[in-house]
C-alpha cells in the first residue's frame, strides 16, 4: 500500500504527542485528556482501515502536529531537547523491536487481551493502564537502551503514574512502528523536515485531502 506524506506526518505526530504526554505526566504538568485518550486508543486500533483512523481523526493528534512545528521549524521557539532525546532512543528501539519476532508476537497477544479488556473498561481505567504498562515492561522495556524518563521522583515511584507513563511509551512505539510502515526513515526525517512541517501545518488547517 502506498502511503502519503499525510500518513507519515500523522504517525510522526502520534510519536511526539505520546512522548510529550510522558513528559507532562512525569513532571505533574497539566495534560490534554483528549490527546491522552487518543494516544492510548491508538495501541488497540491495529486493524484500522487508514492511518487517520488509528487516531480517531486528525484532531486526535493535533497536539502532535503542533509539536512537529515546534521541534522542526527553526524559529524563536527552541526545540525541546529532552523530547528529541526520547525520540532518538525510541526510533532506535523500534528498529531493534522490528527484528524480534518473539517480542512482536508477545505484543500482538497482549494487545488482543487489552482489546478484550477495553470492552469492559475505559481506555484510561487503572486496570487497562496496568495491562498496557505490563505489556510494555515485558516487551519493549527488555530492549536496550531503555528510555530513561525524567520527572518528579515522588511521581515516578507512584504505581498509577508509572503505569500511565509506560502505557504512553507503548503508544509512542505503536506510532513509531506505524511511521516506519508508512515509509518513514531517520534519514528521511533529517532531509524532509520542511515537507513534514508543511504537511503538519496543512493538516492543522484541515486543507489536505487524506484519502
Amino acid at each position: 500500500m502506498n502511503h502519503s506524506n499525510a500518513d507519515r506526518t500523522l504517525a510522526f505526530a502520534g510519536i511526539l504527542q505520546a512522548l510529550h504526554l510522558v513528559q507532562q505526566i512525569a513532571t505533574g504538568k497539566p495534560h490534554d485528556l483528549d490527546a491522552f485518550q487518543s494516544s492510548l486508543n491508538s495501541i488497540l486500533l491495529i486493524d484500522a482501515p487508514s492511518v487517520v483512523d488509528v487516531y480517531g481523526n486528525v484532531s486526535g493528534v493535533n497536539a502532535g502536529l503542533r509539536l512537529i512545528q515546534a521541534q522542526l521549524i527553526s524559529g524563536q521557539q527552541k526545540p525541546d531537547l529532552e523530547l528529541s532525546r526520547y525520540l532518538i532512543v525510541l526510533l532506535h528501539l523500534e528498529r531493534k523491536l522490528s527484528k524480534r519476532a518473539d517480542l512482536l508476537d508477545a505484543l500482538s497477544e497482549g494487545i488482543k487481551r487489552a482489546q478484550d479488556q477495553a470492552g469492559h473498561f475505559a481506555i484510561n481505567h487503572p486496570n487497562l493502564l496496568s495491562s498496557l504498562a505490563e505489556l510494555y515492561t515485558n516487551t519493549v522495556s527488555t530492549l536496550k537502551p531503555r528510555i530513561m524518563v525524567n520527572g518528579d521522583p515522588d511521581r515516578l515511584t507512584d504505581t498509577g503514574v508509572a503505569n500511565q507513563i509506560r502505557a504512553l511509551l507503548l503508544a509512542a512505539m505503536r506510532s513509531a512502528v506505524l511511521w516506519r510502515q508508512c515509509g518513514g526513515t531517520r534519514l528521511g526525517l533529517l532531509v524532509g523536515r520542511r515537507k513534514l512541517t508543511e504537511t503538519a501545518t496543512a493538516l492543522l488547517k484541515d486543507n489536505i485531502k487524506l484519502h
